[in-house]
């Protein structure tokens, strides 16, 4: 009787919760009652969106972003109140109190994973068709090893709690366990799970992301073999594309929804408060009023403009070429409310405009936050086949030349990349410009083996750049709740 009370109060608040427009909307009545609510399919459809509205916490989606890339050579910040929680993760001397590690990652995940199990443990009492119960178990099956692969990513194994009945002390899973577990948990459910655009609504699971969400696993995890099969399962679906629109409009409001065909997972935003993008409100420099890189942006005095700056490193924009169509948005110069010309290309202070939107209200941008692009599966499957390789393939070149083509970039060819080491820097160097603000950086340059190294390059002691930090640290409310959850080493 305690879990449905919990439940009923959950879907009590998942109106306010969901977050993938109308089409996830949830209207609670009396199937919520406390013989009802686990065995209706309104009301076990309900808790499935409300796992869904964890994962999707779009305002707080520029923490993650930022605790990604703020840590790497990608990003910088300065000024206003988020700037006390980013210089530690700037100068590498996060602890186990840096809020985002528990506000924006942990508990979120940790959320969705409760109202996931509750979804599993209920499907078989719902009074609803095999079919149906079938998908929902399956979208939960996946919610929760996409929260596992996040938390994975950030602090390394974690308790892995599979039961809405296990105790509040929980080991940690074992790196095996861990990488088992999330693996299992999505191969034995896309088989229940819609074909690409064929998913009820947008933002929900189909057999295409969530085989990406398992190919960018492997590829974090170093399985080359498995990485390359799955990124292939996802192009074999002859669905997505990156030719439907140029870069510059990838990612702007009008082009969203179910029909984009390269975003094959995202955050859905919106211009309300609670749903929306708040990134460019910490992108825009002070006294903003225009810029000529980015001209179609119409800066309105209603819009939020934050006294933290969100900033691009000056050496990572001038690694793009003069050429790439990736630099349309990135602001490096700007025109004030005095009407005079700022450059801010210097000094680690260009500006990422990937999330402008002249309908913003306030904080609320309604850029949808990529989770998963189709650029990313190319470039997942041509990393996966030249560590697998002695030297690139013809096929490794096919996939990075889909994503340098569209950027205005010249084919990539043995002579500029033949070795696999080569390549390898190309990947990276291709990864970075593409996946700018994306959340990306951090993970590739652990990958590549260079998080730690280019931190010292930055100027960081290397007595704190030490390999302990490639890990984030538990958060210190964790580890109190949890008297059997051990710290990771170094903190």
């Amino acid at each position: 009787m305690k879990n449905i009370s919990i439940y009923i109060c959950l879907l009590a608040l998942a109106t306010g919760l969901v977050s993938c427009e109308k089409l996830l909307e949830v209207t609670p009545n009396s199937e919520f009652a406390p013989g009802n609510v686990l065995t209706s399919e309104n009301g076990i459809k309900s808790l499935l969106f409300s796992a869904y509205a964890e994962q999707q916490t779009q305002q707080n989606s520029r923490f993650v972003i930022n605790d990604s890339e703020m840590c790497t050579d990608m990003a910088f910040n300065s000024g206003g109140a988020e700037n006390a929680q980013l210089l530690p993760i700037i100068n590498f001397t996060w602890n186990t109190d840096v809020l985002t590690f528990q506000a924006d990652i942990w508990a979120p995940n940790y959320r969705c994973i409760r109202d996931a199990n509750g979804v599993i443990e209920n499907i078989d009492n719902v009074k609803t068709s095999d079919a149906i119960k079938k998908l929902f178990k399956a979208e939960a099956r996946v919610l929760r090893a996409q929260s596992y692969a996040i938390l994975y990513n950030f602090f390394g194994p974690v308790p892995l709690r599979i039961s809405t009945s296990q105790p509040g002390d929980l080991i940690r899973a074992t790196d095996e366990e861990m990488k088992s577990f999330i693996e299992t948990e999505i191969t034995q459910s896309v088989a229940d799970l819609p074909d690409p655009g064929k998913e009820a609504a947008y933002g929900r699971f189909n057999k295409g992301n969530a085989t990406g969400i398992l190919a960018k696993f492997y590829l974090n995890t170093k399985q080359w073999q498995k990485a390359a099969d799955a990124a292939k399962t996802v192009i074999d679906f002859n669905y997505y594309t990156t030719t439907q629109y140029q870069f510059k409009d990838l990612f702007k409001v009008e082009n969203e929804g179910i029909n984009n065909k390269e975003m094959m997972l995202v955050l859905p935003c919106r211009n309300e408060v609670d749903f929306g993008n708040w990134f460019m409100a910490g992108a825009l420099p002070p006294a903003f009023k225009s810029t000529p890189q980015v001209p179609e942006f119409v800066y309105l005095p209603t819009m939020s403009n934050f006294g933290t700056q969100y900033r691009l490193r000056t050496a990572f924009v001038n690694s793009l070429a003069a050429a790439d169509k990736r630099r349309s948005l990135i602001c490096t110069s700007y025109i004030n409310n005095s009407n005079a010309t700022v450059n801010i290309l210097p000094g680690d202070n260009a500006r990422s405009f990937k999330y402008f939107d002249n309908t913003t209200i306030g904080n609320n941008s309604g850029n949808d936050v990529p989770v998963l692009r189709y650029a990313d599966i190319l470039l997942c499957r041509a990393e996966a086949l030249n560590e697998l390789s002695s030297i690139p393939t013809t096929e490794c070149f096919t996939l990075i030349n889909q994503v340098r083509t569209r950027a205005g970039l010249p084919n990539l060819t043995l002579v500029d990349a033949p070795i696999k080491e080569t390549f390898k820097d190309a990947i990276f160097r291709e990864r970075g410009w593409e996946f700018i603000s994306e959340g990306k950086r951090r993970e590739d340059l652990i990958r590549q083996g260079t998080f730690i190294s280019s931190a010292i390059a930055r100027g960081i002691s290397a007595s704190i750049a030490t390999a302990d930090k490639a890990l984030f640290p538990i958060p210190l409310s964790e580890i109190q709740a949890n008297k059997l959850c051990i710290q990771n080493k170094g903190y």
